[in-house]
């Protein structure tokens, strides 16, 4: 039953391995939903897996799915040639209402991984994601690109991979922003673990983004990461946060903190995002999803990005 997804991780492990190495990657996806009667996302995460099952209708018993997972995780192993003690399942839903704020398990396990040159802490256990999302890979390293001497805000931040890219190409500020006190630590601890830590320089701030952006930070930024999430209900978020009903109210205020001719790059995961570009206040704006989308994943509508100038 499980040989068309073993023959499948078997094609792909010799490519995107050998591309991988090439391009010093440690970290990548291995199989990205290829084939529909095997909904399963595989992450390397430099020596470990971490696999995500998305619920979908099957006519197996509990018993029998256990079976089948059990042989998919086996396939896994064999293929990959990772001990399956270092295989880590999650089980992602639709309408589940877990959040990335919210706790995943009480277990915990973590390492450093390395992506281009820079140290990233990745926990595969505690959370709906590891903190590293993979898929931002050239988005991240466009932003390096760009951050020379410029001032970068941040925003939505997660674990602070982009402010780590900033740091590392050169800005003379990074602000990291978000409203869990827990991701802030983890953006700070991935900062500092790669050398950045002068607080002149380097500052988190915990607050509700859509309350804090409206502050005295007018004309003040040259690149602003904006990277919200689809949907927010958060108790710390005192609106709900509709991606699709609010991102030109979201963009606009944003520009807000960019100085004239500054870049803004804007993603979300939303499959269908359509952006109102008429509506946003903006000099020009550049849907980049096509080219922000890394080699190792088949899904090419993974996010939506696009570059916006002030």
């Amino acid at each position: 039953m499980s040989s068309e997804f073993r023959n499948r991780l078997l094609k792909n492990f010799r490519h995107v391995r050998k591309w991988a190495g090439k391009q010093q990657i440690s970290c990548y996806r291995l199989y990205d939903l290829d084939i529909p009667s095997f909904p399963l996302c595989v992450d390397i995460y430099d020596g470990h897996v971490h696999v995500a099952e998305y619920k979908a209708a099957h006519h197996l018993s509990e018993e029998e799915h256990a079976d089948w997972l059990g042989a998919c995780l086996q396939d896994i192993a064999e293929v990959t040639q990772i001990d399956i003690d270092h295989i880590f399942l999650k089980l992602r839903e639709r309408q589940r209402g877990l959040s990335q704020y919210e706790r995943f398990s009480h277990e915990s396990y973590g390492l450093w991984v390395q992506e281009s040159d820079l140290d990233f802490w990745v926990n595969l256990t505690d959370y709906l994601d590891t903190g590293l999302f993979l898929d931002h890979r050239i988005t991240r390293s466009m932003v390096r690109q760009e951050a020379s001497g410029k001032r970068v805000l941040n925003l939505f931040s997660y674990t602070g991979s982009f402010s780590v890219y900033a740091a590392a190409g050169g800005a003379s500020r990074v602000d990291t922003v978000d409203m869990s006190q827990t991701y802030l630590s983890w953006a700070e601890k991935n900062m500092r673990q790669n050398g950045f830590e002068d607080p002149t320089m380097y500052q988190y701030f915990r607050e509700d983004i859509l309350q804090w952006l409206p502050g005295p930070l007018k004309q003040y930024y040259d690149i602003i990461v904006l990277d919200p999430p689809t949907f927010s209900n958060s108790k710390k978020m005192r609106d709900i946060l509709d991606i699709q009903q609010d991102h030109v109210a979201l963009i606009n205020l944003s520009l807000q903190a960019l100085k004239p001719g500054g870049v803004m790059y804007f993603s979300n995961n939303f499959r269908r995002f359509e952006m109102d570009k008429e509506a946003i206040k903006a000099s020009a704006i550049k849907d980049i999803s096509a080219q922000t989308i890394p080699m190792d994943f088949r899904n090419k509508q993974i996010h939506h990005c696009f570059k916006i100038w002030k």
